[in-house]
């Protein structure tokens, strides 16, 4: 092995050491749902954003609020609904009668780690006020503009079989979600070992095992997860493909109706370098890009009328571009 190579996995070695006792502590609480976890994960280590889907009772809340509890930062719950208004997430400014001046009265977006509940449930002016926080990281209330603090990371959830009184989140802020995770149902034995841990009297409850410093020095060391040049190009080769399928042999004719932006080829670079930090390794592999390049490029390849008429999904199109593009 190269010796740079060597030198960065010793330090990707290091600054993942908390790794083990993180994920121990989350599975006291959370069966299964490694896909989820290693998602959430991802997110926290590369300042993406994470959007969780799956139908009610799946541990998408409890996932999120069990990792938020084992980090020494900063935790907030918002309920999105319909009536929810934009001050009521960014804040408003508030008279002072004692000084006869407006004082700003900031929300509950000022806390690390964000759980946006529901987020298919608010209107698009709340959509709006959290797109702002979600890509430049600010917030404007009134003429002044606060800068969020570091790290802050939104996990929203989403029902997608209850469609009543919900809005589709436009695509402009689905684009910022680093990674979509579709969940699915646990499996039998998983779902009995659920039965046996949450039928007792006292909740399962997970501790705090990791600080900031930590979370800062494992970020750093995931920027230097080497990459090779072939495997850059296979991450260009798999984005180009959703646009231009043609030039790959993909008989995709009237299925594609836009393609994954560049904003999808600089979060699969940053998610594969951090999937290969979770397994301990300082350079990334092919299989790092396809174990994350579902969850990044599934919410960005935007499908026609005709496509979804026959039943195909994004999902489909992806693993379509996986056998596709020739693996370096």
């Amino acid at each position: 092995m190269d010796p740079e190579i060597q030198a960065t996995t010793e330090k990707v070695r290091e600054a993942s050491a908390f790794l083990g006792p993180l994920r121990r502590e989350i599975e006291k609480v959370i069966v299964g749902q490694t896909a989820m976890i290693d998602a959430l994960l991802i997110g926290i280590l590369t300042r993406g954003h994470v959007l969780l889907e799956g139908v009610p009772g799946l541990a998408k809340t409890l996932a999120v609020r069990t990792l938020a509890s084992c980090i020494h930062t900063s935790f907030q719950r918002i309920q999105f609904t319909p009536d929810l208004l934009p001050s009521d997430l960014i804040g408003t400014m508030i008279f002072n009668p004692a000084k006869g001046t407006f004082e700003p009265r900031q929300g509950p977006i000022f806390a690390n780690l964000i759980l946006a509940d529901e987020i298919n449930r608010a209107p698009a002016k709340v959509q709006s006020a959290l797109l702002e926080a979600m890509e430049e990281r600010q917030v404007t209330i009134g003429d002044h503009t606060y800068p969020m603090a570091d790290p802050f990371l939104v996990l929203a959830t989403q029902n997608p079989i209850e469609q009543e009184g919900t809005y589709p989140l436009p695509e402009a802020q689905v684009d910022r979600f680093m990674l979509k995770v579709v969940l699915d149902y646990p499996r039998k034995d998983e779902e009995r070992r659920i039965l046996d841990r949450m039928s007792g009297l006292a909740a399962a409850t997970a501790s705090r095992v990791v600080d900031v410093p930590q979370l800062l020095a494992a970020r750093e060391a995931v920027q230097h997860v080497h990459m090779d040049e072939r495997i850059k190009d296979y991450v260009v080769n798999l984005v180009h493909a959703t646009r231009r399928p043609q030039e790959f042999g993909l008989k995709l004719d009237g299925m594609i109706l836009y393609g994954a932006s560049p904003r999808a080829t600089l979060f699969l670079t940053r998610a594969a370098r951090a999937h290969a930090f979770l397994q301990g390794r300082g350079f990334a592999t092919p299989e790092d890009v396809k174990a994350v390049a579902l969850e990044v490029l599934r919410h960005r390849v935007i499908l026609t009328y005709e496509a979804e008429a026959e039943e195909v999904t994004s999902d489909d199109v992806v693993r379509k571009v996986f056998d596709a593009v020739e693996v370096p």
